[in-house]
């Protein structure tokens, strides 16, 4: 918050942070936005465009043919920190249905489409009784759907989840299972019911997949011609050619696979693999420090240059 405004209500300072968005992403608002928004009084609304002004001096200029405040030449922002990955969130929420125009902010939103995936059913009991635990430090059992050979049938099954984690398709809860006495991840979607909370196994402060974090180093593929690079470089933000990520440990084979880094992307054709993984050596350790999966498994071979 900017000095001086420290003794704004967070309502009051919510409206002007709205205000804001509207003048920097839309370019103008008037007291009808306001009023719809918030239910505020006519008063209220021209209340708040003049305190907004107060606080933000030579931010917007009056259309009188428009009856709209637009932001002036010289527009600097007070309340609002833009930022291009906080507009298109609400405008996917928005083009997928999960918000409302109005609780987007955007007004006028521009055509919009999401490249979707059939939706996964997740039952509304099960992940409040999930949540109950997380929250309340307690065990439950989960009638849960494994694809292991060895359960081909749904088993209830008791863990003590703490947290959650979503892998661009999927959401899974991230537990201590009580019967294979190690911390593993749980499609919600594969979670088909919910009983009996119980005593706690262990913490999730005891994960130390899900609390250590894996420094993944990346650059452009080498078979990109240097303006391709350039612009590869400027698409994920690379300082002198070259990036890094923190993941977590428990995350590291979801992000891995979403990035086209699990297999060996050098051979890949670079029009459609732009990034390589620079420490491969150290990233086939992690995965192999990992308990993963069949699959996992696969992909770390084909990594290594096995089959």
């Amino acid at each position: 918050m900017e000095h001086g405004t420290q003794d704004i209500r967070w309502g009051v300072e919510q409206r002007l942070e709205f205000i804001e968005f509207r003048l920097f992403w839309e370019g103008g608002v008037n007291r009808a936005d306001i009023i719809d928004m918030f239910g505020v009084s006519v008063p209220q609304a021209s209340k708040d465009l003049s305190l907004y002004q107060e606080h933000a001096p030579g931010n917007v200029v009056y259309d009188k043919s428009a009856k709209r405040y637009v932001a002036a030449e010289q527009f600097s922002p007070r309340f609002l920190k833009p930022d291009p990955d906080v507009y298109l969130s609400r405008l996917r929420s928005l083009a997928e249905g999960l918000t409302s125009a109005a609780e987007s902010w955007i007004a006028q939103p521009p055509g919009a489409d999401i490249a979707l995936t059939p939706k996964r059913e997740i039952d509304i009991g099960v992940l409040r009784a999930i949540l109950n635990a997380v929250r309340d430090q307690r065990s439950i059992e989960v009638l849960y759907q494994s694809m292991n050979r060895a359960r081909p049938e749904p088993v209830w099954r008791r863990i003590t989840p703490h947290a959650f984690g979503y892998d661009g398709l999927r959401w899974h809860a991230r537990a201590y299972c009580h019967l294979e006495d190690k911390f593993k991840d749980f499609l919600l979607p594969r979670a088909l019911d919910a009983r009996n909370p119980g005593e706690p196994g262990a913490p999730g402060s005891q994960d130390k997949l899900w609390n250590e974090y894996f420094k993944l180093e990346i650059a452009p593929h080498p078979g990109l011609t240097d303006g391709q690079k350039r612009v590869v470089a400027k698409d994920y933000g690379f300082k002198d050619g070259k990036g890094s990520v923190l993941i977590r440990y428990a995350m590291l084979f979801y992000v891995l696979k979403r990035l086209g880094l699990l297999s060996d992307p050098e051979k890949e054709d670079p029009r459609r693999q732009h990034i390589v993984a620079l420490n491969k050596a150290e990233v086939l350790t992690a995965l192999e420090q990992s308990n993963m999966s069949q699959e996992a498994s696969r992909d770390i071979s084909a990594l290594a240059g096995g089959e």
